[in-house]
């Protein structure tokens, strides 16, 4: 009546009545963690970092490679970048800095080193356009600013907000390209006024702000490019969404696979512990 072979269910039920064993329970426990950290990190993970969520909040005990190998059996794969446009007009004659940074994108230091850049965001009512400002000692994202205009206001209204929020010290570094955004009067003249040593990508060397570039990569092909956007404010939730799982979930591996807000968490506690004893030692 239902269309199964009189042999098919004799199997069945032995499968039924077979229990399970230890191996078996086991890559079961393993597979179903791996799908849910896959699917829990926006499916932007790959072996290596599921391996370490296995590891640190499952407390598994299982090998790289064996997580490698049960995802491509399960078909989970990281998603791949796609190409990125740039959106960078250096053709101008306003006066351009030197390259200070000379990438240099590991500081030991939060808040010395501030990188940020512009990319462009397809939706049905048309673009917008990113501006995300980056400590790169955390890698997290201090501010951003977005909007369907890339003139000189959109990363103003960024780096105010960023120096609200921060408040650097005089001979912090802030590096950009060459764009007339970054050149312009009024964005100078703020970052003259907070005490910034201005620093700018060479000409045509999209590899002298290498550390933003994959911040797009990592926005765009973990989340970005799942979607269509019918409207602007479908994609600025979008962004929203992401830049909080960023800082406070994404783990990165040039940190020791913490998260930005933890890194930094973890500096204050180190430098607040090494003052007292500083203090303790000078008394």
């Amino acid at each position: 009546m239902i269309g199964v072979s009189r042999s098919g269910y004799y199997a069945y039920v032995k499968r039924l009545d077979r229990k399970e064993t230890e191996r078996e329970k086991q890559n079961r426990i393993i597979d179903e963690r791996i799908t849910f950290h896959f699917y829990d990190n926006l499916e932007s993970y790959g072996s290596p970092r599921i391996h370490r969520k296995l590891r640190e909040v499952d407390r598994l005990v299982v090998s790289e490679k064996k997580v490698a190998n049960r995802m491509k059996e399960m078909g989970l794969y990281a998603i791949p970048p796609k190409k990125h446009i740039h959106t960078t007009d250096s053709n101008h004659e306003k006066l351009v800095y030197e390259n200070k940074l000379n990438r240099d994108f590991n500081p030991e230091v939060p808040n010395r080193v501030w990188a940020t850049d512009i990319t462009y965001i397809h939706t049905g009512e048309g673009f917008l356009y990113l501006n995300p400002i980056l400590d790169l000692c955390s890698k997290r994202v201090i501010s951003y600013a977005i909007d369907d205009s890339m003139d000189y206001r959109l990363p103003l209204r960024a780096l105010k907000r960023a120096l609200a929020v921060r408040n650097p010290k005089e001979g912090w570094i802030h590096h950009s390209d060459r764009g007339s955004q970054y050149c312009s009067n009024k964005y100078i003249e703020t970052l003259k006024e907070a005490g910034a040593t201005i620093s700018m990508s060479r000409k045509a060397n999209p590899y002298d702000n290498a550390c933003i570039e994959s911040f797009f990569a990592s926005l765009k092909k973990e989340y970005l490019h799942k979607w269509v956007f019918h409207t602007k404010s479908q994609a600025i939730a979008a962004v929203q969404f992401y830049i909080e799982f960023y800082n406070r979930k994404r783990m990165h591996s040039t940190l020791g696979y913490a998260t930005p807000i933890e890194y930094e968490l973890a500096y204050k506690m180190a430098h607040k512990e090494n003052a007292i004893q500083d203090q303790v030692t000078s008394a």
